[in-house]
């Protein structure tokens, strides 16, 4: 009898880890970096399980760049950067709201599920609000699970690969 409750014990604690989605931010120099800085200069919690990549501007984060993330085994991709008014390049913020467009019909193409990339507005004193973005990209992506894409999926076959952004975002001069 009591073998069998040591068993059961053992059998409890030896549960499925809970996933741990690994997440990529491209953050923007000017505004969500340095928001990203002052939430942990400020000891905002936010999970540890994000990868902050600095950009100069989020209109220079181009569709296949996040796509790049997925494939080499991001569960989610959260673009930041200014405010459309606060952009440092003039038009950068509005040039990543189309580059989003794009992406999210590429995502969709794909039959990626849509919540699994986010483009978020966030000055550099919004820190409260990175950290908030964070934690809810987070949450989401937990609900979804591991990514389905395996590491290479998309390159398997590089001409349907071009031809799908070809047709969607358009290479221009």
């Amino acid at each position: 009898m009591e073998k069998k409750v040591k068993e059961t014990t053992k059998q409890k604690t030896k549960s499925k880890p809970q996933f741990e989605p690994r997440i990529v931010v491209f953050a923007c120099n000017w505004c969500s970096y340095p928001a990203a800085d002052a939430a942990g200069i400020n000891r905002l919690q936010y999970p540890a399980n994000v990868r902050i990549i600095r950009v100069m501007c989020m209109g220079r984060v181009d569709p296949g760049f996040v796509l790049k993330a997925l494939v080499m085994g991001a569960d989610g991709v959260l673009v930041s950067g200014c405010h459309f008014e606060d952009c440092h390049y003039s038009f950068g913020a509005r040039k990543a709201a189309e580059q989003y467009k794009k992406l999210e019909k590429i995502v969709h193409m794909l039959g990626l599920e849509k919540e699994r990339i986010r483009q978020e507005f966030i000055s550099a004193a919004e820190f409260p609000k990175f950290a908030k973005v964070v934690r809810e990209m987070v949450e989401q992506i937990k609900k979804l699970g591991p990514s389905p894409l395996e590491r290479g999926a998309l390159y398997k076959d590089q001409k349907l690969e071009s031809e799908i952004i070809e047709e969607v975002a358009p290479v221009t001069p």
